[in-house]
């Protein structure tokens, strides 16, 4: 298929490149490399449109001259505590901005869309692990904002045919396994690249928040998911599109939960040196464990994880940021 891919140039968006190429599929990315970069970009045969979502004279070229059979949509700001502080600036960015797109979409008769949705549509959770009936409440504009696409490509199903595959992912980590592609934000707010970040002097310390949680080590768990095994479940979600049509939302997580200490042990044991920790109070908001039931990931897809051990996370994500 002819897929564009929205923020290809990101993290997850140029791992999701990488694994649509090496299905076979023809690539082309629109990037406003706001927090994207080019250099993610590592096969030649991807062309990248510079330029925003929101711009419809752009887009309309794009399509036409690309003419995609499938959109996979990434592009979005994904601050938490910043959406709290600019909530208009993600509603614009996470939901006006691709309601252009949809719009060329319809336009175009292209009905195929992937979106890169997110657990934060959970909010705080009533159950552990986490499974797709959990209610939708999200505690930050910026999970209301992935909510609300997914309830815009919802009502868009029955109106004009869109079928789309809402991923709701927990916490992607790790990097290429040949090294080549990793995590590179600015300002950078992830657990285990600010781990490395404190290892390697580029910041003090590496500050945890709460040591008192009802966990066994007092920390708070997530799901990891290493962000290969992302990509390739993208690129079933689009081969599911593509031969069973119906849309569909789903969990991506490995479903296992690993605690903050037990991360920052095994960073210790990769890189063989000692983590520089402050240990303070917890944060407001933050749940003592996020953890995906990713059964129906398996039943619809046929996914699971295959690089999401603690190890490989830890071990790629080291190997990367050692390349700088």
């Amino acid at each position: 298929m002819r897929v564009l891919v929205t923020g290809g140039a990101g993290y997850i968006g140029s791992h999701a490149v990488r694994a649509l190429v090496a299905a076979g599929h023809k690539v082309s990315v629109v990037d406003s490399l706001v927090y994207g970069h080019r250099e993610a970009l590592v096969d030649d045969s991807v062309e990248l449109v510079v330029g925003n979502l929101g711009n419809e004279e752009l887009l309309g070229n794009l399509f036409k001259r690309f003419r995609p059979d499938a959109i996979m949509h990434f592009a979005a700001f994904a601050y938490v505590g910043e959406s709290v502080d600019e909530p208009l600036k993600y509603y614009r960015n996470n939901l006006a901005a691709p309601l252009v797109l949809l719009e060329q979409m319809r336009a175009s008769e292209c009905r195929k869309f992937v979106f890169s949705s997110t657990c934060a549509t959970y909010g705080v959770p009533g159950k552990v692990p986490i499974d797709e009936a959990e209610k939708q409440d999200p505690i930050n504009p910026y999970g209301r904002s992935k909510l609300m696409l997914e309830q815009v490509l919802a009502d868009c199903d029955p109106a004009w045919g869109l079928k789309s595959m809402c991923l709701r992912y927990f916490n992607a980590s790790g990097a290429s396994l040949d090294g080549k592609i990793g995590e590179d934000h600015d300002p950078e707010t992830h657990l285990i690249p600010r781990i490395l970040m404190a290892v390697r002097g580029e910041i003090p310390h590496l500050d945890v928040y709460g040591t008192d949680y009802d966990t066994p080590d007092g920390t708070c768990i997530r799901d990891y998911i290493h962000v290969e095994d992302l990509a390739d479940a993208h690129v079933k979600a689009l081969d599911h599109l593509e031969t069973h049509g119906e849309s569909n939302f789903i969990n991506l997580g490995s479903g296992n939960g690993i605690s903050v200490k037990e991360i920052i042990d095994a960073v210790e044991k990769v890189s063989g040196k000692k983590v520089p920790v402050k240990y303070g109070p917890r944060r407001p908001g933050d749940p003592p464990r996020l953890v995906a039931d990713a059964s129906k990931a398996l039943e619809v897809l046929g996914w699971k994880t295959t690089r999401s051990d603690t190890e490989t996370i830890v071990r790629t994500a080291w190997e990367w940021k050692g390349k700088y």
